[in-house]
């Protein structure tokens, strides 16, 4: 029988990115940025997601026949920032009951409520068995996954997880060309009305569609305050760096 075996990576830099991305997103496959090795070594270069920012690189790996088979990216958390899932009151329930809540692991990716695979590779339950066990044998209080894939929710509840409900609204194109498309498929009064909102928002403005390296420096920049001002009109706390912005470039 072959053994498998865990590892922790303090860096993405630890893992070579053809290796990560082999597991994240296999031939044939819709391709996922989020897990991806240069979006998420993107967050560590750039001091968005680093121990000092409460995201301490722990990242998951299972190796079978000296081989790596299986990876998850994984953090140890000092706090549930960043993760647009609200668990403060667990957290205090926690800590009232006598407990220490943090730190806990938190198997996801950082600052992207995405929904997703993250538990990478053919091997979910391997990595289930190595999450409880890493737990348990460095007395954490939980581990969490979110914004998983339904079959990840699957292979986890059958192993005695428990499983949090949200609730999120996405839009799906349903084959429309135009944007007049879409209005056709909505009532009058509603046709009418976004027409009215849309006209008033693009009122002297050109509107440009740049792609790959028609994106330059100074339009990261521009999307950089964009994003602080977002956060600062919405009284949060924005987490990625400006360095993060040019190295996702």
């Amino acid at each position: 029988m072959t053994a498998t075996t865990a590892r922790l990576l303090e860096s993405l830099e630890d893992i070579a990115p053809s290796t990560w991305d082999a597991l994240a997103n296999p031939a044939g496959s819709p391709f996922n940025p989020f897990v991806s090795h240069a979006f998420l070594l993107a967050l560590e270069k750039s001091g968005s997601a680093t121990e000092a920012t409460g995201w301490q690189g722990a990242h998951l790996a299972l190796e079978r026949n000296s081989a790596i088979c299986a990876v998850a990216p994984m953090y140890i958390k000092s706090h549930s920032y960043g993760e647009y899932v609200f668990d403060h009151g667990w957290a205090q329930a926690f800590e009232r009951a006598g407990g220490q809540y943090y730190p806990k692991l938190q198997i996801t990716v950082p600052f992207t409520p995405c929904p997703g695979r993250r538990l990478l590779g053919s091997q979910p339950n391997a990595l289930l068995d190595a999450l409880e066990s890493i737990t348990v044998q460095n007395e954490l209080s939980s581990a969490h996954i979110t914004f998983c894939s339904s079959e990840e929710v699957a292979a986890a509840t059958a192993r005695g997880w428990l499983e949090r409900h949200g609730l999120q609204y996405h839009w799906h194109n349903r084959g429309y060309a135009a944007f007049d498309d879409f209005l056709a498929a909505l009532s009058s009064r509603k046709r009418k009305t976004i027409r009215k909102e849309r006209a008033a928002a693009c009122e002297g403005l050109d509107i440009l569609t740049l792609r790959g390296a028609e994106i330059r420096h100074e339009h990261w920049a521009a999307m950089h305050r964009f994003y602080e001002d977002t956060g600062a009109r919405k009284w949060g706390q924005p987490y990625l760096t400006r360095a993060a912005f040019t190295l996702l470039g």
